[in-house]
C-alpha cells in the first residue's frame, strides 16, 4: 500500500495537483478489496467507513488511477468491474457466454508462455487474458432444454 500511495503521491506533486483526503480514502477503499469490484460497491464501502463521496468524485479518482496503472477495468459481460492494479499481476479469467458469471484462474502455463514472448518494438509489462465459453452449469442447463425440446417434438409425432 505505501508504494501505491507513493505513485499517487508522486504524480499529483509533479503534476501540480492537490493531495485531497477523498483520493487517498478512495484508493484505500480500492486496494483494501479482494477481486473485483464496482464503483457501487466501492460507494458502499467507503459510506461504511464514514466518508462520503460524490458520484463525480469517484469517476475522477477512478480515471486517475486508471491512467495511473493503480487500477484494472474489466468490462464484462455482468457489467463493469475494477480491481487493484499492483498486486494482482498476470492473470486469467473465464467468462460464461450464457450466464455472465467469470472467476479468475490459475493457468502457470500460460503465464509462463505470455511472460516469455517478445513482442517487436513493444516493452510487455503485464497482461490479464479472458477466456469465454459457457460455463458447466450452463452446459447442464441447455442440455436439459435439448432433452426437454426432443422429447416434446417426439410426443407430437405419434
Amino acid at each position: 500500500m505505501d508504494h501505491v500511495r507513493a505513485v499517487l503521491t508522486d504524480y499529483l506533486e509533479a503534476n501540480s495537483c492537490r493531495k485531497t483526503p477523498e483520493r487517498y480514502a478512495i484508493l484505500e477503499a480500492v486496494y483494501s478489496q479482494k477481486g473485483r469490484f464496482t464503483l457501487q460497491e466501492l460507494n458502499e464501502i467507503l459510506l461504511k467507513n464514514n466518508f462520503r463521496v460524490s458520484r463525480a468524485t469517484l469517476y475522477n479518482a477512478m480515471k486517475l488511477f486508471l491512467a495511473l496503472r493503480l487500477v484494472v477495468k474489466h468490462v464484462l459481460p455482468g457489467g463493469t468491474y475494477y480491481e487493484a492494479g499492483y498486486r494482482n499481476g498476470n492473470h486469467c479469467h473465464r467468462i460464461c457466454t450464457e450466464c455472465g458469471r467469470s472467476d479468475e484462474i490459475r493457468m502457470p502455463q500460460v503465464v509462463e508462455l505470455i511472460g516469455s514472448t517478445k513482442i517487436r518494438r513493444f516493452h510487455q509489462d503485464g497482461f490479464i487474458l479472458y477466456i469465454y465459453g459457457v460455463c458447466s452449469s450452463c452446459q447442464a442447463k441447455m442440455s436439459r432444454r435439448k432433452a426437454s425440446a426432443k422429447k416434446k417434438t417426439t410426443k407430437k409425432k405419434k
